[in-house]
């Protein structure tokens, strides 16, 4: 058994695109429209995906609150973490840290809808 991927819905999904796939380097795996709902997923080097679900006529506010973080592996936290401030303006949740439980180096950003993203560096 696999996980294949997580859904979220966004508010804007040109920002979203610009955050995840230009700023953070994830990569536009597929998308389908389906009753003018736009599914975009991203991926990374593992199999599983992001699903991002937009549709322009959405009224409800997009409410994070029901997701804790989504959580991407990076080479360098540090170096990714200034990148992502320079090139989004995103808010720091927390971090830099040492994870020593994890064996990681992580830091916690917010996405232009107020989901938490963990970047997560592996200390092995």
């Amino acid at each position: 058994m696999d996980v294949i991927h997580t859904a979220i819905w966004v508010s804007d999904l040109e920002a979203t695109k610009e955050y995840y796939i230009d700023a953070l380097g994830l990569e536009h795996t597929w998308d389908f429209e389906r009753d003018g709902v736009t599914n975009f997923y991203v991926g990374g080097s593992s199999e599983t995906e992001i699903q991002f679900k937009y549709d322009p006529d959405r009224t409800d506010p997009i409410d994070p609150q029901g997701i804790d973080h989504l959580a991407v592996a990076v080479d360098d936290t540090d170096a990714m973490l200034e990148h992502m401030v320079e090139e989004t303006g995103c808010a720091i949740l927390g971090g830099p840290l040492a994870v020593e439980a994890a064996n990681a180096y992580v830091a916690f950003i917010e996405d232009p809808d107020g989901y938490g993203v963990e970047l997560v560096e592996s200390l092995d």
